[in-house]
């Protein structure tokens, strides 16, 4: 486990952090800007010294400050990737590789070349920093990192800095890093698209202490926690199998207790368990079976909650499951709409959910494909 139970004050800034992650997978560290994020990821480096508490990685322990033990950052075997790649100008990618080599010692891990061709470096060793693109310094970052064989690491909101198209470069690399090395992560973001693509483990900051520790899937789709994970992006997240492929017209269908969703082809094969996060905007309500529409994903349901917050908008929560496994999926309409529709708990719907809504950044990997 990585166990985290730390007090610290930065001036008029107060963390107070405690919650506990395995140690696999993909932990991530999510709320907005100035409440601790990476001051709990500094701790965890050794680069910050709490006021008080203990931090333990795999049952080492790592500070305490009743036993007085702070291990120095080189002592941990914790790898970080910041914002900027910070590599060295002087060195090329190669040299900047073999420096974290160095520090790597004797432990087990990936070597030089399973890394390069891990993250598809191969054509920059030659290079130096300053002829690099942002997405390729922040790869020859982690591979750097990689090649120090942490037994963690850890990674500050890496894509950040970077613009839509880099960021799309660099996330099927953290996701192979994930898949194949089972390396665990502390991954640092304020983008909710970014945590449902990538992560495991939802830990959800607000002003400097620990609002919810949970799974994805359950942190996500909670409308007590819409305020903090973001209204408008708000809605819910769904676990499903990758069933099957239609050449004809580029879809891939994944299937979940309801029914199965359509989507744009995905390059994955059968088996394949993904989690997709669907927006609350984009589910619209009938409560007849819709006919001569071009939205093809239509799911019976009922509501089962309606949000009580007053407005012109209305969310509401609808069960779209069959019996004995319920899938939740959160709907927002128009407060006009609701009242026409005479809508409350009880009452049968279809959702519908636009196949063009469900875009890559909204489908995440979330485990290795099924045994077949």
């Amino acid at each position: 486990m990585i166990e985290i139970d730390i007090d610290k004050r930065l001036g008029g800034f107060a963390l107070s952090a405690r919650f506990a992650a395995p140690d696999s997978g993909i932990t991530a560290l999510f709320g907005r800007s100035g409440v601790g994020k990476t001051t709990v990821v500094n701790a965890l480096a050794g680069l910050l010294r709490p006021d008080r508490g203990r931090i333990a990685v795999g049952g080492e322990v790592l500070f305490d400050s009743e036993s007085g033990i702070d291990l120095p950052p080189e002592r941990r075997h914790i790898g970080y990737i910041f914002q900027e790649g910070r590599l060295f100008p002087h060195y090329s990618v190669r040299g900047n590789l073999l420096y974290g080599a160095k520090r790597g010692g004797a432990q087990g891990g990936p070597s030089f070349d399973a890394v390069v061709a891990l993250l598809g470096i191969a054509p920059l060793l030659d290079r130096h920093p300053a002829a690099l693109s942002g997405g390729e310094k922040q790869r020859v970052a982690i591979g750097r990192a990689l090649l120090a064989h942490p037994r963690l690491l850890l990674m500050d909101e890496p894509l950040a800095s970077l613009d839509a198209s880099r960021k799309g470069e660099i996330l099927p690399f953290i996701e192979r890093l994930r898949d194949e090395l089972r390396l665990p992560v502390v991954y640092v973001s304020h983008e909710m698209d970014e945590i449902i693509r990538l992560a495991d483990l939802l830990v959800l900051l607000n002003e400097g202490k620990v609002a919810a520790v949970g799974p994805i899937e359950e942190l996500a789709s909670r409308l007590d926690l819409w305020p903090l994970t973001g209204r408008y992006e708000a809605g819910s997240v769904l676990r499903t199998v990758l069933r099957g492929h239609d050449t004809t017209y580029g879809l891939s269908e994944l299937a979940f207790p309801g029914g199965r969703l359509r989507v744009t082809r995905l390059a994955a094969p059968l088996g394949t368990r993904i989690r997709v996060r669907i927006h609350a905007r984009d589910v619209v309500l009938a409560t007849e079976r819709p006919a001569h529409l071009s939205i093809r994903n239509a799911f019976a349901g009922k509501v089962v909650e309606v949000s009580s917050e007053k407005g012109p908008l209305v969310d509401l929560r609808l069960d779209i499951g069959v019996a004995g496994q319920p899938v939740m999926l959160w709907a927002r309409i128009t407060l006009r709409a609701f009242q026409e529709l005479e809508l409350g708990p009880g009452k049968p719907v279809f959702a519908l959910v636009k196949t063009v809504a469900l875009d890559r950044p909204s489908l995440g990997r979330f485990a290795e494909a099924e045994a077949h």
